[in-house]
């Protein structure tokens, strides 16, 4: 009987050694980023009243543009996590870097809209904007439903 403990022991080591270094492997938390990922320094090349052509060299071509009453370049990002390789990976940040221009082709305003506690919110004014044309297209891009409230993603 004291022989078969012997010869447990190594076995139960080597059997716990293996399955950590498994369970070691699949534990790696993978960060995905899409889109345009906003660099400060290339933002402060684009102040307030600086041209289109200037946006357009400092921080390169939007995601996508609008046009309501004035033209709006949009740079849109995401943050994906995947706390486990063989899992989904779960959105944990979306951004939307919008400039906004004036009749002149100027920037008349840059805002950095993003999701804080389920409301749509402006990073670089710290405000929550209020109803507007762009809210509900910013909206869209930043719920999965588009209506408005977040979706169970976020």
């Amino acid at each position: 009987m004291n022989s078969s403990v012997r010869l447990k022991q190594p076995l139960l080591a080597s059997v716990a050694i293996s399955l950590a270094l498994v369970l070691g492997a699949c534990t790696t938390a993978e960060v995905l980023n899409q889109g345009y990922i906003v660099d400060e320094r290339a933002l402060e090349l684009t102040p307030v009243g600086s041209s289109r052509e200037q946006v357009l060299l400092a921080l390169g071509s939007p995601s996508t543009t609008a046009t309501f009453d004035n033209e709006v370049f949009y740079y849109i990002s995401q943050k994906r996590v995947r706390p486990v390789a063989f899992m989904e990976p779960q959105l944990v940040d979306q951004r939307v870097l919008a400039v906004y221009f004036d009749g002149e082709g100027r920037v008349a305003r840059i805002a950095n809209y993003g999701l804080q506690n389920g409301q749509l919110f402006d990073f670089i004014s710290r405000t929550t904007p209020t109803g507007g044309q762009d809210r509900s297209f910013l909206g869209q891009i930043l719920t999965d439903t588009g209506s408005g409230t977040p979706g169970p993603n976020l």
